[in-house]
């Protein structure tokens, strides 16, 4: 049961990576690219270390397990400033939504692009706007895409089609790293796997035993996003047909 509560982390710690999906646009990528990842993977642990021994200090355990609606936050918040936590933690969530979209909206269209420059998307998605020299299709179309998700009204469901989609797409990139040194062992490789063949290993693993708990323990969500995954393949072929 602890892989299927991971999801909450988990889902607070996705994005992590969005920043190489810029890497095209980075000034000295092989230099700036690890470092923005070091820097930001490390601060972003502190603070939420932080902010846990904040909540164990502030609330007991059965405070934090029974907090209303699982807003710990909220709770911790009233511990020192009363009634008014509600309206404090609305004011943060609210200002950690913009910055969150920002960077999602920056790095998610990027992905529409790159398929869509390689043949494997709708050719017009790759399209740069002239005078600002942004990929504006692509920022279009990730913005319909995500207003019809945010219609469904269905956030902590797609929660969980969403994480166990991401963790999938995880391992599958990692499993690309020994592809990869499999078959091109003489190629250039600018950033190289710490810990190899080890870490990727344990991280496939783990990441493995995490898709199978919550295949298990809620079939109702993890199955459906492996379907829309799975039809993806199919997907995937037929474009690469239409390109060759």
């Amino acid at each position: 049961l602890v892989g299927v509560a991971m999801v909450g982390a988990l889902f607070s710690s996705d994005a992590w990576n969005n920043v190489t999906f810029t890497g095209e646009e980075v000034r000295n990528p092989r230099r700036n690219l690890p470092l923005a990842l070091g820097i930001g993977v490390t601060t972003i642990s502190l603070l939420y270390l932080a902010t846990n021994f904040a909540y164990l200090n502030l609330l007991p355990l059965e405070a934090i397990q029974n907090a209303r609606e699982d807003r710990v936050a909220t709770a911790a918040v009233a511990v020192v400033f009363g009634p008014v936590a509600v309206e404090i933690m609305a004011l943060a969530i609210m200002i950690s939504t913009f910055g969150c979209m920002n960077g999602m909206i920056l790095a998610g269209a990027r992905v529409y692009y790159a398929m869509a420059r390689d043949g494997l998307f709708f050719r017009a998605v790759a399209r740069i706007d002239p005078r600002r020299h942004t990929p504006a299709v692509s920022l279009a179309a990730q913005c319909a895409w995500a207003c019809l998700l945010t219609l469904s009204g269905t956030y902590s469901d797609l929660l969980d089609y969403v994480i166990f989609a991401v963790l999938l797409f995880y391992m599958l990139t990692i499993a690309g790293v020994f592809v990869l040194r499999r078959q091109k062992p003489d190629l250039d490789r600018p950033y190289r796997a710490i810990g190899y063949p080890v870490v990727p290993a344990l991280y496939i693993a783990a990441a493995g035993l995490i898709e199978i708990l919550l295949l298990v323990y809620k079939p109702r969500y993890t199955w459906p996003g492996l379907m829309i995954v799975l039809m993806g393949v199919p997907v995937y072929y037929l474009w690469r047909k239409k390109l060759s």
